[in-house]
């Protein structure tokens, strides 16, 4: 990472749900960078190697775990084992997701049930159980992953927009809950960002891609490591007063497009004819001017 955020996590211990590819694996790595113990959680131990490796080649302590987030036994069972390992857990990151694009009249109901299994449910089994150990230490931080469309909704993905506004729920509803016994959780909300499983799964060509970016004031798309950033500074003690919160990380493509493109100027056509109006003089006003009962403005 380029950046490091004020404070440490030096021997803090963090369980990354989804913690090996695409924004899990950057978040895992940030923190193993800045001196966490990480633990890596994802349902297929064939994508362990590439961190594990790394973490042995740098000297860093991550260790990894193989879970379905969708099974509560499996999760209840993963939390006692690394309790029973490091006596305690500081950090969740709830990571784990699924998507794809489909429209909702073929959406069939087990791809509706797979993409709520991870998302809204694993979230809170993992909050469930882990927050259990935190409550009993009176502290620990969870940190969500959702989307900007959990609020204004997109065509297309009507099965993780639902779940992932379930987890924003969750996510202020826990904070409020947990407070008391000195847990913080917070939320991010990506924008579009380049990694295998987004480009395979929700643009898919290069034309859907110039699409989207279109629509985002900045141009273009986030980088892994900039919404990685972003994360490790709400799970640094520079965040500590905040709870409850979603930091939305998407370049301006939520803040919406508005009446007309950036530089464009339009003409207003003043009413003309009234009876005994004189002409109006030229004159500057602020941004723009009047001129001719024309007005124009940036």
């Amino acid at each position: 990472m380029t950046w490091r955020p004020p404070g440490p996590v030096q021997d803090r211990v963090a369980v990354v749900t989804g913690g090996v590819t695409g924004l899990g694996l950057e978040i895992s790595r940030g923190l193993a960078e800045l001196g966490a113990r990480v633990v890596i959680a994802s349902r297929s131990s064939e994508h362990h190697a590439t961190l594990l490796a790394e973490a042995a080649q740098r000297g860093w302590r991550v260790e990894a775990e193989v879970l379905d987030v969708r099974e509560p036994q499996l999760v209840r069972q993963c939390a006692e084992r690394i309790a029973a390992r490091h006596g305690r857990v500081d950090i969740l990151v709830n990571n784990a997701a699924g998507n794809f694009v489909c429209p909702a009249e073929r959406l069939s109901a087990n791809a509706w049930r797979a993409v709520l299994g991870i998302v809204l449910d694993g979230t809170f089994y993992c909050s469930q159980s882990f927050g259990k150990a935190m409550i009993a230490r009176g502290s620990g931080q969870i940190l969500n992953v959702v989307a900007t469309y959990a609020w204004t909704g997109m065509p297309g993905v009507v099965h993780s927009a639902s779940a992932k506004a379930g987890v924003l729920a969750m996510t202020r509803t826990l904070a409020v809950e947990w407070a008391r016994h000195g847990i913080r959780v917070n939320a991010i909300a990506p924008g579009p960002f380049h990694s295998a499983g987004a480009q395979q799964n929700l643009w898919p060509d290069p034309e859907a891609e110039r699409a989207i970016r279109e629509r985002i004031p900045l141009g273009r798309f986030a980088t892994t490591e900039e919404v990685a950033g972003q994360c490790l500074h709400l799970l640094s003690p520079a965040s500590s007063y905040l709870n409850g919160e979603c930091l939305v990380i998407d370049g301006g493509a939520s803040l919406g497009q508005g009446m007309w493109q950036p530089g464009e100027r339009f003409t207003k056509q003043r009413a003309r004819g009234t009876r005994g109006a004189e002409a109006p003089r030229q004159q500057d006003l602020p941004g723009g001017s009047v001129a001719d009962g024309r007005m124009e403005l940036p």
